[in-house]
């Protein structure tokens, strides 16, 4: 039976508008309906009660408008307030319900707190129920409002991911550009002008002129040896050949460059695997290793590529000096927040584990949509 029992406005005094609270009441006694709505009434709130007393019809309530609160008795004609809640809990954006009952022990009380419901009180203490309306209001505002906050927090990073992939590309692009550029313009002209310095050294007697053709040459070789530096940094041309023979390059480059004994171990020759990926890992490998060169003091290396069970894992250990508990925590600490970023933009995670005097391992997971494998090799 679906009874609409009344409403009750704000007294004439009340100056400021008040929203009127709009509950719907499951109980089966008229007395119990009439001390809640004094009750209510007493306290100055503004409600519009609509009272239910069968299972049936509490759907159809619901579907019918919207309700600010649910106040349910717990024993009512065949069914329970617990039969109510199974009905309301799966609705998307129910409001708060509240248990209004007689004495149903402390052990049933909690079992309904349990299941979700806002709050309960005995029909003895009837003269509180404003206060556990307005609480139950309350606290299911702070909810949403917590949910909505989530939510917008969810969106915000899924746009702040999908950038922050956006200009990883861009760099790259960039990056693979101006290698080019160095590479076809810039080393191109240098080794022109070498060939005319050499020239001139070799046809120009003993002198003044030839000692400065003979320092212009030499100076040269530094220009053009910087620029295959400064191009191999911003792109391997190996990385064209699969990320395993670009990190064999990068380890002996590593080792030659730093005299610091370097080992890889690869699960196969070759890894079947999408550029993008490639490239973050290549990265991550060349980040974990200037930070050997810059902070680890370490006099070995060990790189682990691993393409096993649907993931790519790179794993480079050194036996350095190790982090400081707080050193990713710095405000400059940029390298390895940009390398998690980097991963998680396709989907994996980076790890950072370190002990001082005990080394530094660093660590990146990534999903594959498929897994090549061929015998190991070692360097």
């Amino acid at each position: 039976m679906l009874k609409n029992v009344g409403s009750h406005h704000a007294p004439a005094q009340q100056q400021a508008p008040r929203q009127t609270l709009r509950i719907l009441h499951i109980e089966d006694s008229a007395a119990d309906l009439a001390l809640a709505r004094l009750s209510l009434q007493r306290s100055g709130l503004d409600c519009e009660i609509v009272s239910v007393d069968r299972l049936e019809a509490i759907g159809a309530a619901l579907d019918a408008q919207h309700f600010d609160l649910i106040l349910a008795d717990y024993h009512l004609p065949g069914f329970t307030a617990l039969d109510v809640w199974a009905l309301v809990r799966d609705r998307a954006g129910h409001p708060p319900f509240v248990l209004l009952t007689g004495a149903i022990g402390e052990t049933a009380a909690v079992s309904v707190m349990r299941e979700g419901i806002s709050d309960y009180l005995l029909k003895d203490h009837i003269t509180r129920l404003p206060h556990v309306v307005t609480h139950a209001l309350e606290v299911h505002e702070a909810r949403r409002a917590r949910q909505r906050a989530l939510a917008e927090l969810q969106v915000s990073e899924r746009r702040l991911a999908e950038l922050t992939a956006h200009l990883q590309s861009s760099i790259e692009g960039e990056r693979t550009r101006i290698a080019r550029e160095i590479h076809d313009d810039i080393g191109g002209s240098l080794t022109s002008v070498k060939f005319d310095l050499a020239w001139i050294a070799r046809n120009t007697p003993e002198g003044a002129l030839h000692q400065h053709a003979l320092a212009a040459l030499e100076m040269l070789e530094q220009a053009l040896g910087a620029s295959q530096r400064i191009m191999l940094d911003l792109r391997p041309p190996v990385l064209d050949q699969g990320l395993v023979a670009a990190v064999q390059w990068l380890a002996r480059d590593f080792e030659a460059r730093t005299g610091i004994s370097t080992h890889l171990q690869a699960s196969a020759d070759t890894m079947d695997m999408a550029g993008n990926i490639q490239v973050v890992a290549y990265r991550v490998a060349q980040e974990a290793l200037m930070n050997v060169i810059k902070h680890a003091k370490a006099s070995c290396v060990r790189i682990d590529l691993s393409d096993q069970e649907g993931f790519l894992t790179l794993e480079v250990n050194d036996n350095g000096q190790g982090l400081a508990p707080d050193a990713r925590d710095k405000p400059e600490s940029f390298g390895l927040r940009g390398l998690d970023e980097r991963v998680r933009a396709i989907q994996g995670w980076l790890d950072v584990s370190s002990q001082p005097g005990k080394g530094t391992s660093v660590i990146a997971s990534i999903p594959l949509p498929h897994v090549h494998t061929c015998p190991n090799i070692w360097l």
